[in-house]
């Protein structure tokens, strides 16, 4: 019992250290993951299969010359290219979110330092501590956040992009 109660017990002293803007920082992490993994998971099920279909479809139509016909191809890949990017202006803005509330907990874990300078002077350095780790922590852990999620929401960008035209090119117009 004693290897769960140790990285609870970690995790919360961690947050205490941060302060109040570490806890926003750690949910903000948290969303941003799920909806990070919900993207993967989705890329490997429901939009396969979308993109299955819209090629079967496509290639079960007699016309494909037609003005008509083209109209119809751009409304599937407009369609696959809606659901491939669903979360992915939210997850943008999350990731953006990181380093600003890291930068807030900076601002907060200062004021603390100030406050606690104006009521005890320089000379107490244990109680001006536990502000500054409230001023760096938050900033460290929004810039961490913010660098993981720029790497995957980059990596999911360019798949969404290489999986439209791969459909773009299966779509094809008949000349």
């Amino acid at each position: 019992m004693d290897f769960i109660a140790m990285p609870i017990e970690a995790v919360r002293d961690f947050l205490e250290l941060g302060g109040d803007v570490l806890g926003l920082i750690a949910i903000t992490i948290f969303a941003m993951w799920v909806l990070i993994v919900e993207r993967l998971i989705f890329f490997r099920t429901t939009l396969t299969t979308l993109g299955n279909e819209l090629r079967e479809e496509w290639r079960a139509r007699p016309d494909r010359k037609s003005w008509g016909a083209h109209q119809i191809r751009e409304a599937m890949i407009s369609r696959y290219s809606m659901s491939a990017n669903f979360w992915v202006p939210v997850i943008q803005t999350l990731v953006a979110l990181c380093p600003l509330l890291g930068l807030m907990g900076t601002v907060t874990g200062m004021i603390e330092v100030f406050d606690v300078m104006a009521i005890s002077g320089t000379g107490n350095a244990r109680s001006m501590a536990s502000g500054v780790s409230k001023a760096t922590i938050p900033t460290m852990a929004g810039m961490v956040g913010a660098l993981s999620g720029v790497f995957l929401i980059t990596i999911i960008t360019r798949l969404i992009e290489t999986r439209i035209e791969g459909l773009e090119e299966d779509l094809e117009i008949d000349h």
